[in-house]
């Protein structure tokens, strides 16, 4: 972190509605990650840029920061990189390391790092909008599918949005967001 206050306040983030209960695959799991998404960024409402970039729990490194920077890494690698087969490169510096999003933390860009993240969420969105949820690629030998990869992502989320609750109860005590 680069030790200048950030004066920007995460705003009151809306819950996405829940997807559809019954039915095709597609609505049900593109409402759940949607949900996923919305509860990161809602966990995050009204703490500022160095709440954000804090790391309450020690000795992790964790922070909801890092954790929005980390999705904002992972959302385009899956859906536009590895289904999509976008040429896409990280968001952050290579040279700073693989961890460059939990560890390069500015608490005065975090509303850049916010907006990076919207985006990156659109543009997946996009990415799996053109792609059918049995269409599949290689990985590492692997083949998989559109529809594993919004399984993977919502698991993905689940688990980040666990920590995330965690975080937030250690920084001003507030749960249940």
């Amino acid at each position: 972190m680069n030790g200048q206050p950030s004066t920007w306040t995460a705003p009151k983030f809306p819950l996405a509605e829940d997807g559809p209960l019954v039915g095709a695959d597609r609505p049900i799991l593109e409402g759940f990650l949607a949900w996923h998404r919305s509860t990161l960024l809602r966990i995050c409402s009204g703490l500022t840029g160095d709440q954000l970039a804090s790391r309450p729990v020690p000795p992790s490194a964790l922070s909801l920061l890092g954790l929005v920077r980390h999705m904002a890494k992972v959302e385009p690698t899956w859906f536009r990189h590895r289904a999509g087969g976008q040429n896409v490169g990280s968001p952050y510096d290579p040279a700073k390391g693989k961890n460059a999003d939990f560890d390069d933390l500015d608490p005065a860009e975090a509303k850049g790092d916010f907006e990076r993240f919207d985006a990156e969420c659109r543009l997946a969105d996009e990415a799996a909008a053109a792609l059918d949820f049995d269409d599949t690629f290689l990985l590492h030998g692997e083949e998989y599918s559109l529809r594993l990869v919004s399984v993977h992502m919502i698991a993905e989320y689940a688990r980040h949005n666990g920590h995330a609750d965690l975080l937030r109860e250690c920084i001003d005590g507030t749960t249940g967001i």
